[in-house]
């Protein structure tokens, strides 16, 4: 099994619309087309969605290193708010460290905008993942 096969086990990201494009250790890229059940009442991607985008790529990217990790700090700014197009996100290693990791995640529209930067913190565990 490879981590993109072990990943379309992220019920919650498929059921969202979330695609895996790219993925090595300590980076990932993900999008999401904007669908009518990602808008909130003001016909914006909701918050919630962009969050998922974004947690989605950053799990991937630090469980790329082949040990289970896990979140233990996130946070979010958003910039723009868009109502469709496509949503990517791209996270990238900030620091590594035996037993911590810290990613940004940059969320763009296809426009080129920046919609939102995801911040986070991983605990990585002595568990291997079933994947080369």
């Amino acid at each position: 099994m490879n981590i993109k096969e072990f990943f379309k086990n992220d019920r919650y990201a498929l059921f969202s619309g979330v695609e895996l494009l790219e993925v090595q250790a300590g980076y990932a890229k993900a999008q999401m087309p904007i669908r009518d059940m990602h808008l909130n009442a003001g016909n914006m991607v909701q918050g919630g969605a962009i969050f998922t985008l974004a947690d989605f790529a950053f799990a991937v990217a630090v469980n790329a290193y082949g040990n289970l990790a896990v979140s233990i700090e996130t946070g979010i700014r958003y910039f723009k708010g868009v109502g469709s197009g496509i949503l990517t996100a791209e996270a990238q290693i900030v620091h590594l460290h035996k037993k911590l990791a810290t990613f940004e995640v940059r969320i763009t529209h296809d426009s080129g905008d920046l919609i939102a930067l995801f911040t986070a913190t991983a605990y990585r565990k002595d568990i291997p993942l079933p994947f080369d």
